[in-house]
């Protein structure tokens, strides 16, 4: 019997956990900080106690998610959940910038400063992935919640 049989509400409000992957808490947090896109992790409906979040970019032209109305033009249909990155981040390091590395190398060649910039991306990187939150707090109805990440990866 499913949960609606049961007449269980399918709404974001059952979800207890939301599993994410390292490498998409990662590539949102860049994506977001390196452009003018809103990325987030999406959780879409039908909701469950746990769910999986994967890395969406939000039409930054239109204002509104075309694919965020509903199902099939069904206006009840809950929409889906979006969790911003940083929320994901606990003490997210500073993203380094071009400027940072070559102001670190100021003798240096084109190329060395290159491959010490594409090693500290790699580094930042790395402790995003290593610093993914045990919690996130979402909204449901109005209010926060506090769920469960399980991180995968």
């Amino acid at each position: 019997m499913t949960e609606e049989e049961r007449g269980g509400d399918a709404g974001p409000d059952r979800i207890r956990s939301i599993a994410v992957h390292r490498e998409d808490v990662a590539n949102a947090l860049e994506a977001s900080l390196r452009s003018e896109r809103q990325v987030v992790l999406r959780a879409t409906p039908p909701f469950s106690g746990r769910m999986r979040a994967r890395l969406h970019a939000l039409d930054a032209g239109s204002g509104d998610d075309a694919e965020d109305t509903g199902s099939a033009g069904d206006s009840d249909a809950p929409a889906p959940l979006h969790i911003d990155p940083r929320a994901l981040v606990k003490d997210a390091p500073p993203y380094p910038e071009v400027d940072d590395t070559a102001a670190e190398l100021p003798d240096a060649d084109l190329e060395t400063r290159r491959e010490r910039h594409a090693e500290n991306v790699e580094a930042w990187r790395e402790a995003v992935r290593e610093r993914v939150a045990e919690t996130v707090e979402i909204e449901v109805d109005g209010e926060t919640r506090t769920v469960d990440v399980t991180v995968l990866g």
